[in-house]
């Protein structure tokens, strides 16, 4: 498979660093590069790339703007790059449906390392559909990687499928941070409490009540459990 990625960053010779090591991973891969958000949306419509990596400070809109955008209609990987080191900018990208991010300036082969496993986590079971999985009013459905609630469809980007399916994979049992971050990122992220935070909020609002979880309850400083047969949260 030929893989099509998309570069957004206004920052030349950033975005050959990236486009090199994407060619070191893939050789034939096809790159487009765009210098600012309004060309990253139309390229990206045009091109209808698997894997796109922004910058979130480039000429408007800026890369949060386009990551928000792009999450409302599609599923592609993202990866973001960012100046900042502060953890707000980084859980505000993983909020608005990023996968990743990485600070600049960074390390050659930690891109590489990401792109990977971003690609990788993205096509793993669409090939060979499996068996559904079933836990009460939930089923995730291993050809579409989307969630069925009552039997209607919750679409679900790669990142919160895995996630979910792990949750779902052992009903009541409380599961470690770690062992979460483990699955749905892989080893390098099992550290990362943050991610699965903002992840587990992306989920309580396309499968539970946010603010009220019913299906996914937090065990403050040991991790997460998904709950088969709530009952009913009471009416305020």
């Amino acid at each position: 498979m030929t893989v099509k990625l998309l570069i957004a960053d206004d920052a030349r010779d950033v975005a050959r660093v990236v486009a090199f090591g994407a060619r070191m991973i893939w050789p034939d891969c096809e790159i487009t590069i765009a210098s600012g958000g309004e060309e990253a949306l139309r390229r990206f419509a045009e091109v209808g790339p698997d894997l796109v990596v922004l910058d979130v400070a480039m000429p408007p809109p800026d890369g949060f703007e386009v990551c928000r955008r792009i999450r409302e209609r599609s599923r592609v990987p993202i990866l973001m790059l960012t100046v900042r080191e502060g953890t707000r900018d980084k859980v505000r990208a993983l909020d608005l449906g990023a996968d990743d991010y990485l600070t600049k300036p960074f390390d050659h082969p930690e891109l590489l390392a990401r792109l990977r496993a971003l690609l990788r986590r993205a096509n793993e079971g669409l090939a060979l559909p499996g068996p559904d999985l079933v836990v009460g009013d939930l089923a995730l459905d291993s050809a579409t990687r989307e969630a069925r609630f009552r039997g209607e469809s919750v679409r679900l980007t790669p990142t919160e499928f895995r996630l979910l399916e792990a949750l779902m994979a052992h009903p009541g049992t409380v599961l470690p941070h770690r062992y979460l971050l483990g699955r749905a990122w892989g080893p390098a992220y099992t550290d990362a409490e943050h991610y699965l935070k903002v992840f587990v909020e992306r989920l309580h609002r396309k499968i539970d009540v946010p603010g009220k979880p019913r299906y996914i309850r937090s065990e403050r400083g040991i991790g997460y459990r998904f709950v088969p047969r709530p009952q009913e949260i009471p009416p305020p």
